[in-house]
């Protein structure tokens, strides 16, 4: 912003360059404005031109123009919350003063932009038309609030400031709201901060476009992957998570002793059965801290050795199988020793008896519903 010497009297920034001819000049009296969302802003303009002119000088409606070198008043994101006037020119015995005036109402974050003017006056006698305007252009900002956290007393004693991205015009003042309710002024927060109630700020008028709120983590969510059974030597993801402004930090626990691991995710790699058993995660903000339920897990024994055991049972099973065959095959060779002597019929009857009843058992497992049919030849009368 350039200084100049007015030869007029007086001391101005200037924020414009002459335009068309000399004594006609554009001046915006701030060249940066800060405003809230929500609420209204005014954009002033000053236009001055020598008094010789004013009886036959008239200011036309001006035109207002944002930095896509839009109309702003046939900008539809604009429409309703324009308004465009100028006020009667103010002369002294050198020159002449209009001041005009863009106002935005309902003020959105879209609106930040750089505003320019273009002003045209009607000469009464001659009927010509002149248009003036600046390169130079006035900057509009519109914020939103946030609370700032801090300890400047204690470290567990916090602090809440209500605060701008830009200073705002006019030094407002700021309401507090606790749980929705209204809880005292002032930039910084009046009370004790507890972490069950959430804390917002807004300018004392605009309530209805507070800051974001502050507030305690929420009761974390602790989840594990993989979600099925967990065997020894894998690998297991525990993730904690919680609703918190500002943004939760996280711990990790076991059976109530820290595991000496932070973040928002904790890892076990080559996990055994005494890494197993009841975890929980703390998530802790400045406003306050809130412990997650528990969650167990179990480790289990790997596949291999569940694999193993089958295995071994299957082996077992085989050599009863052989066991069996073997004593069969030992008590038919007994039984025949025994019988030296006799017929061949006579035998072979006593020893299908005797397997017919040893076997019984083993023959109703093997064969599901069936039986041994057991057979036997008369014998043969002899006679001499």
């Amino acid at each position: 912003m350039n200084l100049r010497s007015s030869a007029r009297g007086f001391l101005a920034f200037l924020l414009s360059l002459p335009v068309l001819k000399a004594g006609y000049w554009i001046t915006y009296p701030s060249s940066n404005v800060c405003a809230p969302r929500g609420s209204t802003v005014d954009i002033t303009c000053q236009f001055e031109y020598p008094k010789a002119q004013h009886v036959d000088t008239t200011v036309l409606e001006p035109q207002w123009f944002h930095k896509r070198d839009v109309d702003v008043q046939k900008d539809t994101d604009y429409a309703g919350r324009v308004k465009n006037n100028c006020c009667k020119p103010k002369c002294n015995t050198v020159i002449c003063t209009v001041e005009c005036t863009l106002s935005i109402i309902d003020l959105r974050q879209s609106d930040s932009s750089d505003y320019k003017i273009r002003l045209r006056t009607y000469n009464t006698v001659t009927a010509d038309i002149l248009e003036y305007f600046s390169d130079l252009r006035v900057t509009l900002s519109v914020t939103g609030l946030q609370v700032k956290v801090s300890f400047p007393i204690r470290p567990n004693w916090a602090s809440l400031e209500c605060s701008s991205m830009c200073g705002l015009a006019a030094n407002p003042s700021y309401i507090w709201i606790r749980n929705g309710q209204s809880a005292g002024e002032g930039m910084k927060y009046p009370g004790i901060v507890w972490s069950h109630y959430s804390y917002s700020c807004a300018v004392k008028g605009y309530e209805h476009f507070p800051s974001p709120s502050v507030y305690a983590p929420k009761t974390p969510a602790v989840t594990v992957s993989p979600s099925g059974g967990i065997e020894e030597g894998s690998s297991v993801t525990l993730s904690c998570s919680s609703d918190a402004n500002p943004a939760a930090d996280y711990t990790w626990f076991k059976h109530g002793d820290s595991v000496g691991q932070s973040g928002q995710n904790y890892t076990i790699t080559d996990i055994t059965s005494e890494l197993g058993g009841s975890y929980y995660c703390q998530a802790h903000n400045a406003i306050g801290r809130r412990n997650s339920t528990l969650l167990f897990i179990n480790v289990t024994e790997t596949s291999s050795s569940q694999i193993t055991a089958i295995a071994g049972g299957a082996v077992a099973v085989l050599l009863a199988s052989i066991l069996l065959l073997v004593t069969f095959l030992w008590m038919r060779k007994k039984a025949s020793r025994k019988a030296s002597g006799m017929g061949t019929d006579t035998v072979d009857e006593r020893i299908r008896k005797g397997l017919a009843v040893w076997l019984a058992p083993v023959s109703n497992q093997i064969r599901s519903r069936r039986s041994f049919t057991l057979w036997s030849r008369p014998m043969l009368s002899l006679s001499m």
